[in-house]
């Protein structure tokens, strides 16, 4: 028999449908929690396409987005090594991420001696 597990997002609304408030539930260790953004990408594989649902509320301000990006663009990088082995392709894309980090204010500019 196959193992079932569930992730519930509840999103509550303003007056003119915009994220308040957002939280999260997983049937997995009964673990739940809050959070101020969540992006969702699905692939279709009939439409050969993918699909996305990105919701972030109003109190997300402008620099945590820039840090769950870029957080996100690492996960990206290393998800894309693990499942296809191409570490060429996934280090150019980790090189992109530490390069927005930079742009972002994230991180550094590394000084040249």
């Amino acid at each position: 028999m196959n193992k079932k597990s569930e992730i519930h997002i509840t999103v509550e609304l303003n007056e003119n449908n915009l994220p308040v408030k957002m939280n999260w539930t997983s049937s997995e260790n009964n673990e739940s929690g809050d959070c101020k953004s969540f992006f969702l990408a699905l692939w279709d594989e009939k439409a050969q396409s993918s699909l996305h649902l990105n919701l972030w509320t109003k109190d997300m301000n402008v620099d945590e987005m820039r840090q769950f990006m870029h957080q996100m663009l690492l996960n990206q990088s290393d998800t894309l090594k693990k499942a296809t082995g191409d570490e060429a392709l996934a280090g150019t894309l980790y090189d992109y991420s530490h390069e927005y980090a930079i742009k972002a204010g994230i991180l550094k500019q590394p000084t040249k001696s």
